[in-house]
């Protein structure tokens, strides 16, 4: 059975986090591509508190949000504890990979580090779309371990064939370009922006954080549910966990 979905994570400004991880997450800085393409890091950010938490936060029916923040020691250390902090984006992400699960109609298994990585990571050089949360390095798709010119090209096709925002890395052995050990799926540099804050280029912490919202959406969902005006909607079927 699937798990029950969290209330909701606390969104947070990464310029109003503590210098040491303001330095490693370097929200709004501008990066380069490998192509020497400007980019700006993501400046808000999803605070996971706990393991725990990670793996009950749904994202999507068949992927938790423990499967795009699971880090290695490449990781900086300060990053590798909880809380980690994973970009707003990532949902996004999520909502393409469950559109894979539908099609291939099996488990879709997101490799470890295979999610967010920061900028201070090790291998976070000439400006992946890991650090965005909205890249992903796929190591298996249902039974068949992507590792392989054949499976590699099978399932790019399958990837690329289900939406032009897909770009997949071809199968080779040339870092940060090619893969031959699993499947690179990159949406590109996309920055989610939460609807109730008013951006500004004020790049230094508040006393106050700029907005705390997560108990009012969390009361806002609820007394939508209670509504006597909501719509009544059929009992959804029971979906199996990912695998």
């Amino acid at each position: 059975m699937a798990e029950e979905q969290s209330e909701g994570l606390k969104i947070v400004d990464a310029f109003d986090l503590d210098d040491e991880l303001r330095s490693l997450l370097r929200p709004g800085e501008m990066i380069k591509d490998l192509k020497g393409r400007r980019h700006r890091l993501p400046r808000y950010f999803y605070e996971v508190p706990s393991h725990e938490e990670a793996r009950n936060t749904r994202l999507a029916v068949h992927f938790g949000l423990n499967e795009f923040v699971q880090v290695d020691l490449r990781e900086a250390p300060r990053l590798q504890n909880f809380p980690r902090y994973v970009p707003c984006a990532v949902r996004i992400l999520a909502f393409f990979l469950q559109r894979v699960r539908e099609v291939t109609g099996t488990s879709v298994h997101v490799a470890v580090n295979g999610g967010y990585r920061s900028p201070a990571h090790k291998m976070a050089m000439q400006g992946p779309s890991h650090m965005w949360g909205t890249a992903v390095d796929l190591y298996k798709i249902g039974q068949t371990i992507l590792d392989d010119t054949q499976s590699i090209a099978r399932y790019s096709k399958v990837l690329e064939d289900i939406s032009e925002e897909f770009w997949v890395a071809p199968y080779g052995h040339e870092p940060g370009v090619t893969t031959d050990d699993h499947i690179h799926l990159d949406l590109g540099y996309i920055s989610l922006v939460p609807r109730e804050i008013s951006e500004d280029r004020m790049e230094i912490p508040q006393q106050k954080p700029r907005f705390a919202f997560e108990e009012r959406r969390r009361i806002e969902r609820i007394d939508r549910r209670l509504s006597p005006t909501s719509p009544t909607l059929p009992p959804l079927s029971e979906t199996p966990e990912q695998s």
